[in-house]
């Protein structure tokens, strides 16, 4: 299952997947402020990456919300991993801001290393409770608005691990294209 779609100079993808799997320069990491291993896509990265993740992890001393930091991917197909921890979902107005900025420094941070291609996983939507709906609104807004702007990626995903969430993200993008 994939949509695929041009956005300025890039491509945004939409797949159904496992995002540890992936073959772009960097993959995000849906992380705690302890950039731990945790459970969920944090998880699941941890342990295909290997011991080195978390060892180098550590070193990085937490990440606050909102805030994008990057290792090395290890064991990983990816050649980094990027954390950045969403915010747990309160139903306030600042929730789609500090989402939002998890994907808008990701993606500078990508840039400031000199990557091509980025995959990012719903971030929040997990033990977080962000709504699946509201966040594809703000994750695509907040892609398609930095590709737009800037022509330095030329690849970025989402990859979504249930076929219910690619469902979600695909009728959003569909949506917003529309608007474009």
């Amino acid at each position: 299952m994939s949509f695929s779609t041009n956005i300025g100079e890039a491509v945004l993808e939409l797949v159904r997947g496992d995002i540890t799997l992936e073959h772009t320069d960097a993959i995000v990491n849906a992380a705690n402020a302890q950039l731990s291993p945790g459970g969920g896509v944090s998880g699941a990265i941890h342990r295909a990456a290997g011991p080195g993740l978390w060892k180098e992890a550590k070193t990085l001393k937490g990440c606050d919300t909102g805030e994008a930091k990057i290792t090395k991917g290890y064991d990983l197909a990816a050649k980094y991993v990027i954390h950045t921890v969403g915010p747990v979902y309160s139903g306030s107005r600042s929730d789609p801001e500090r989402l939002a900025d998890c994907y808008k420094n990701s993606l500078l941070l990508a840039e400031q290393k000199g990557l091509g291609s980025i995959s990012f996983p719903s971030i929040s939507t997990g033990i977080f409770g962000y709504p699946l709906d509201e966040a594809s609104k703000v994750a695509i807004k907040t892609i398609m608005g930095h590709l737009l702007s800037s022509g330095k990626l030329k690849l970025v995903k989402m990859v979504l691990f249930s076929e219910d969430d690619y469902k979600v993200y695909e009728d959003t993008l569909k949506t917003l294209l529309k608007d474009l």
